[in-house]
């Protein structure tokens, strides 16, 4: 009868691990999306609304946690359910070899309310669930209004040498987006020639946009790559105007960000449920001042004070997603070897 006892318990601990196996989500995402966005709280949604195991997985930048995906996958596999992250740019990186299923409204029915203009992959693989600006962001209390560059060119000049932080284009996606924003402003290979003159007034290329913004606040430089909401977040969080909003040229950088469920996903249907959660009006309000992101859903209300003192710029610079995939390869090397000369 004992025997019997501890068999039966045997049983029922490997049905109850057998089925928190079974409700486990595992969401590869970036770093800022955990340490300060909105994960803990959508993650304590879902699991109140499902009963399922969300675990974010955020180690580095959105464009190094998709090379991560991607090279596991191909290794043989990886645990990633969803990620959440891929920024336009990369689309075709992120779906040349099938690494996500596609999608219809009839599965993800908050797609129906998703904003038509940002949604980037005719194929649904990848879906918008925010979107933004990169523009330039300034420490008002070490730069003086009349000081700032206004242009491109003005970047460059001598006199702000030593005064600019930027992420690297290959790990980070703001990197990626200023160095596609300069070659929408002077061509190829005329963007080669603008960094050459702009490198010497880079303080240093960080490999994503945390380590650039630690640094940024720690006022190691006055200026920085970021994103055109940095203003709004600063109001909000901090009660301050101080650091504020750069256009050059009157532009900023257009910036869409998507999620998609794994191919290799053993959770596909819960997968396919957490998607929708992260497109619906509930979550989508959380996202302005968490992510400090426009979201993707229009229904979704903002804050007044993000409405606000978050930048739209007039222009909306942006090469499109068929020109970086045919170049991007080759426009990063280039960039590589004209940095490694500095």
């Amino acid at each position: 009868m004992r025997l019997l006892s501890f068999s039966l318990i045997a049983l029922f601990l490997l049905s109850l691990g057998a089925l928190g196996q079974e409700n486990t989500l595992v969401i590869y995402t970036y770093d800022s999306f955990v340490s300060f966005g909105p994960a803990t709280e959508i993650e304590a949604r879902f699991e109140a609304e499902t009963n399922a195991d969300v675990q974010f997985v955020a180690t580095d930048d959105s464009r190094s946690m998709l090379a991560r995906l991607l090279t596991e996958r191909d290794s043989g596999g990886t645990p990633a359910d969803v990620f959440i992250g891929v920024e336009v740019n990369d689309l075709s990186t992120a779906t040349e070899d099938g690494a996500f299923i596609s999608l219809n409204e009839d599965e993800i029915p908050a797609l129906q309310q998703i904003d038509s203009t940002i949604r980037f992959d005719a194929q649904n693989r990848l879906l918008p669930y925010e979107h933004g600006f990169i523009t330039l962001v300034y420490d008002a209390e070490a730069i003086s209004e009349d000081e700032l560059p206004q242009t491109f060119a003005d970047l460059a000049d001598p006199r702000f040498r030593g005064k600019l932080l930027v992420q690297d284009p290959r790990t980070s996606s703001p990197g990626l987006s200023f160095l596609l924003w300069t070659i929408n402003q002077f061509g190829d290979p005329g963007y080669l020639d603008y960094w050459r003159e702009l490198f010497p007034n880079i303080l240093t290329v960080t490999p994503g946009w945390t380590e650039a913004f630690t640094l940024f606040l720690q006022g190691e430089a006055p200026i920085l790559v970021s994103f055109s909401t940095d203003h709004a977040f600063d109001v909000i969080i901090n009660d301050s105007d101080r650091n504020r909003i750069l256009l050059l040229e009157n532009q900023g950088y257009r910036t869409i960000f998507g999620a998609g469920v794994v191919d290799t996903s053993d959770q596909v249907d819960l997968a396919k449920q957490f998607v929708n959660f992260l497109l619906s009006e509930e979550i989508q309000t959380l996202l302005p001042t968490s992510e400090w992101m426009f979201p993707a859903n229009p229904n979704a209300l903002l804050p007044v004070a993000f409405y606000q003192n978050a930048v739209r710029p007039p222009v909306a610079a942006f090469v499109d997603a068929d020109t970086v995939s045919d170049n991007l390869d080759r426009w990063l090397r280039a960039w590589a070897n004209l940095a490694v000369g500095q």
